[in-house]
């Protein structure tokens, strides 16, 4: 028998992954429509007709990661993006560059940089000596850096939002893998939420990110149970974890981008 050929190998995948009536359509599906339900089957053994958590996160994040990394170099080739506004050295070297809210250069021979990273105000400070331009590729280096290795940061924030769920459900005495598969779903569907504010809504942005902690809450009732007094408490106590942990690994993320 032989071995089938990439069309064919191709069209087999499509056809038990991505078709109308496949596991992932099912899945996603089930994911936004119903929180928390997703998660629910698979710990009840219902786990044939849906896609694996793992796989599931992997898919979403990696594709919206890399839709996000797109955008971003679309806006940073676009005319005006980053502005550089330079004058003549020898009478009151001045120039500037201009991406989004920050802000960088020369004004009057004295070196400014607004919104963004101390440590990368310094760097761009050394490059100023050789040229503007070269102030304007660290900055695009940079937030192309921090983009790539996004993904693995989130990646391993999962397990810490898992360990934060086991802390504040001691009394469900669930495993600690029954949390990471919630926490896999959860994070799946952020995923498809900030994918969510790539596209032209009209302002709506804003509901979809207030969307993700309604989400959340919905998921663990579905998943956890209880009263809405002690959910509320969870989850304030899970978020103060997760968002110093996320500082954290921001930082983190910042700082390799700059060094590497």
């Amino acid at each position: 028998m032989r071995a089938p050929r990439i069309g064919e190998f191709a069209q087999q995948f499509g056809g038990a992954y991505f078709s109308t009536e496949g596991a992932l359509w099912r899945t996603l599906k089930l994911l936004l429509l119903k929180p928390g339900e997703l998660t629910r089957l698979y710990l009840a053994g219902r786990r044939k007709h849906y896609v694996l958590p793992l796989r599931l996160y992997l898919t979403i994040s990696l594709l919206v990661l890399l839709a996000l990394r797109l955008v971003a170099q679309a806006s940073l080739e676009a005319p005006g993006a980053v502005h550089i506004d330079s004058q003549d050295v020898r009478d009151k070297p001045g120039f500037a560059i201009e991406l989004i809210a920050a802000r960088a250069g020369m004004k009057d021979g004295v070196f400014f940089c607004e919104g963004l990273p101390q440590t990368l105000c310094k760097r761009l400070q050394r490059r100023i000596d050789v040229k503007p331009e070269a102030v304007a590729d660290a900055v695009r280096d940079f937030l192309g850096g921090f983009i790539g290795n996004l993904g693995l940061a989130m990646f391993l924030l999962v397990p810490s939002f898992a360990l934060f769920l086991k802390l504040v459900y001691l009394n469900r005495r669930l495993r600690y893998t029954e949390h990471l598969v919630f926490g896999l779903h959860v994070h799946a569907c952020w995923f498809l939420l900030v994918a969510c504010t790539l596209l032209p809504l009209g302002g709506v942005e804003d509901l979809v990110v207030l969307a993700m902690p309604v989400y959340t809450l919905m998921a663990m009732k579905r998943v956890y149970g209880g009263g809405w007094g002690w959910r509320w408490l969870r989850a304030a106590v899970v978020s103060t974890l997760y968002l110093t942990v996320l500082s954290f690994a921001m930082v983190g993320v910042g700082l390799y981008a700059l060094l590497t």
